[in-house]
């Protein structure tokens, strides 16, 4: 059996805490870390993906080269059937978007693994954006982070 490691990361279900939202932060690899995400086509196929079934909602998001920065909650309160309900929703939108890919050619789309943290203050929420916001600028890809192109908001998730 392998160990849970930096390879295989836990996936530990949403923590429900008396009024406070759930918010979890993801980053989703493609297959081997290819470049091949930062693309309008491809752009378009990710947001459209997260709409088609909103269970969880896609809060603010960056769409690098190679991964996929975005947070998100539930829809609705998580319930004990509920608990899976992350990892089912994850691989229903990576699916869906292989399914729609624009680039035949550059499938397999998606890591098998991902790697979500739940925020646990609201804080963590603005300070993580602005790490996940800064990375195009970091990387080189843009000058300024307001002017890397495959960024957005789906909906406001409120701490």
């Amino acid at each position: 059996m392998n160990e849970i490691g930096r390879k295989h990361p836990p996936h530990f279900p949403p923590i429900e805490r008396h009024n406070t939202a759930i918010i979890i932060f993801v980053t989703v690899c493609t297959k081997n870390r290819k470049r091949i995400l930062a693309d309008n086509a491809a752009h378009e196929v990710l947001r459209l993906a997260w709409q088609t079934k909103p269970s969880w909602l896609i809060g603010r998001y960056v769409v690098m080269s190679d991964h996929v920065y975005l947070f998100c909650a539930p829809a609705e309160l998580i319930g004990t059937t509920q608990r899976s309900s992350l990892q089912n929703w994850m691989s229903f939108w990576k699916s869906l978007a292989a399914r729609n890919w624009p680039h035949r050619d550059q499938l397999p789309l998606w890591q098998r693994h991902s790697w979500e943290t739940q925020l646990r203050r609201g804080e963590n929420y603005d300070d993580k954006w602005e790490y996940v916001l800064q990375n195009p600028v970091r990387a080189d890809l843009a000058s300024r982070a307001d002017d890397w192109p495959y960024q957005g908001e789906l909906n406001i998730l409120r701490w």
